[in-house]
């Protein structure tokens, strides 16, 4: 699959390539959790990495032929 979100690009709160995997509210849930994608905070303002992004994304990514085969 290609990568959801551009690797070379930083993405802030409001985005709405972020809405893809959460509005804002889940995301701060995580955040409060320690739960979901690395990001930076740098103030007030957050700050999610593509790359960041697409590690976490693939990571979540659930294969229904492999399941129940270990």
């Amino acid at each position: 699959m290609p990568d959801l979100f551009e690797n070379d690009r930083n993405y802030v709160l409001g985005d709405p390539e972020l809405n893809t995997i959460g509005d804002r509210a889940k995301l701060a849930q995580w955040r409060h959790k320690m739960k979901g994608p690395a990001y930076y905070k740098l103030g007030r303002k957050v700050v999610y990495r593509g790359s960041d992004l697409n590690a976490w994304a693939e990571a979540q990514r659930i294969d229904p032929a492999h399941q129940g085969q270990c």
